[in-house]
């Protein structure tokens, strides 16, 4: 972009939460932008949110995750940030009017990573092992596989979390690997969870950039850090959540990849070849206790424009997250949303 093009912004604001890992986010989105445009003034504004703050009660009691982004929104529409730098799987599925995700950046490793000072893997638990995870995905996941073992509620930032575990109040503990690999955490992770184990989180890996919807300065500003390829999967996954009316912290997980031709075997490998016109969603919802996980897939062959591809993937999200529906998720995600009925 030329600097006729950025006269008439010189200045950025980026909201962000003030974790390490936001922080590490957010600085990162600042210092490529810095690359591309070295004249442009970049500022990191830091909010708490409330999310933040109140750390001694599940989130799914409490709202999700959407608590984490509540506050950098309400800085976008406030003008005092023009940016506001996320993990796409903490965005919920619906944005507030007049905000949008101007940008999904390319996606780094979607998988849950095994941290424990004594074991190696998932396997290696000993029966009746504790484990803590705050994220119901993981949970019915994990329960699923092995039923014996303990899932013990663990929120906090990264820090925090493993301050407990070595502190020995649990026997592992389940975090997102992109999110140590981030923050040079990488020698925490003991392993990765197979993908087929523990299907990822909508949108994990993956950092999106939202802002407002109608300010096309910082749209075309941002336009060069969007990974078309990435955008196409993420919009499949998130179409599965919407249609779902799943929110951040709820038992739904999703992926998509693209591949060359038609794979049929589960695969653990990250994004295959990420090059070819086959796209493959899997979706899951399961019982918080393990003891009921739906599963559904498909695949389908990508044609046309970028944004006719991005139209596929969402009716593709749309599409699988009805085979789930048929298969008794909406009885389960209606006893998560509404308990008390």
């Amino acid at each position: 972009m030329s600097n006729t093009q950025l006269s008439d912004l010189h200045t950025l604001n980026i909201a962000t939460r003030q974790s390490p890992l936001a922080l590490w986010q957010a600085e990162h989105i600042r210092d490529r932008l810095l690359k591309l445009y070295p004249e442009l003034t970049i500022n990191l504004l830091k909010i708490v949110t409330k999310g933040d703050k109140i750390l001694d009660t599940p989130l799914a009691k409490i709202g999700g995750k959407g608590l984490f982004v509540k506050e950098l929104e309400q800085a976008l529409y406030d003008g005092q940030a023009d940016i506001a730098v996320h993990s796409l799987k903490d965005v919920p599925m619906q944005l507030p009017e007049g905000l949008t995700l101007g940008v999904y950046c390319k996606r780094e490793a979607p998988t849950d990573a095994f941290v424990s000072n004594t074991y190696n893997n998932i396997d290696e638990l000993p029966q009746g092992a504790i484990v803590g995870t705050a994220s119901l995905r993981r949970q019915c996941q994990i329960k699923a596989y092995r039923p014996d073992l303990q899932i013990k509620t663990l929120r906090g930032n990264v820090g925090t979390r493993l301050g407990k575990l070595d502190a020995g109040d649990y026997d592992a503990i389940i975090l997102a690997t992109s999110g140590l690999q981030r923050i040079e955490l990488d020698e925490r992770i003991r392993g990765e969870l197979a993908i087929d184990t523990c299907l990822p989180a909508v949108g994990q890996g993956a950092l999106a950039i939202e802002c407002r919807q109608d300010d096309t300065n910082v749209l075309e500003l941002l336009a060069p850090l969007n990974d078309d390829k990435a955008r196409i999967r993420l919009i499949a996954e998130r179409a599965l959540n919407r249609h779902l009316e799943g929110g951040c912290q709820v038992p739904i997980a999703a992926y998509a990849v693209l591949q060359t031709d038609e794979t049929t075997e589960a695969t653990t490998v990250y994004d295959n070849d990420d090059n070819g016109n086959h796209l493959w969603l899997r979706g899951r919802v399961g019982q918080a206790d393990g003891s009921e996980l739906l599963k559904a897939e498909k695949r389908i062959v990508l044609t046309g424009t970028q944004a006719e591809k991005e139209e596929q993937a969402n009716q593709l999200g749309i599409d699988v997250a009805k085979m789930l529906l048929v298969d008794g998720a909406g009885a389960i995600l209606s006893a998560i949303y509404h308990p008390e009925t």
